[in-house]
């Protein structure tokens, strides 16, 4: 019971201190720029916390990724009869999202 409370408290403290331990932007280090990906961890964290707004907007990508994780996980457990046009479909979804995103926050940028 002891063991399960630490490493519970430890996680916690994990995800409290998230923001201490997020990898910084190599792209945008380099050449000044966001990548499709910028935003990413942030949004992630404030997830986390329960944020959900402030995620979406932080990175409007989090939802589509976070469906299509939880589709993967549970596909390894139940098979479904139309899976691959599943994950397809959420794929497409995904990138089409993370494009158009990436797309307006450079129109945002350079005017």
């Amino acid at each position: 019971m002891a063991v399960t409370k630490t490493m519970f408290s430890q996680f916690t403290f994990l995800l409290l201190n998230a923001r201490d331990f997020m990898l910084p932007c190599l792209n945008k280090k380099i050449f000044g720029l966001d990548c499709p990906g910028c935003g990413m961890q942030r949004a992630a964290y404030l997830l986390f916390h329960g944020d959900f707004v402030a995620a979406f907007k932080m990175y409007p990508a989090i939802y589509p990724i976070l469906l299509l994780l939880i589709f993967l996980i549970s596909n390894l457990f139940l098979k479904l009869k139309f899976a691959h046009q599943i994950k397809l479909f959420l794929m497409l979804v995904t990138a089409g999202t993370i494009i158009i995103s990436y797309v307006l926050k450079m129109t945002n940028l350079f005017n």
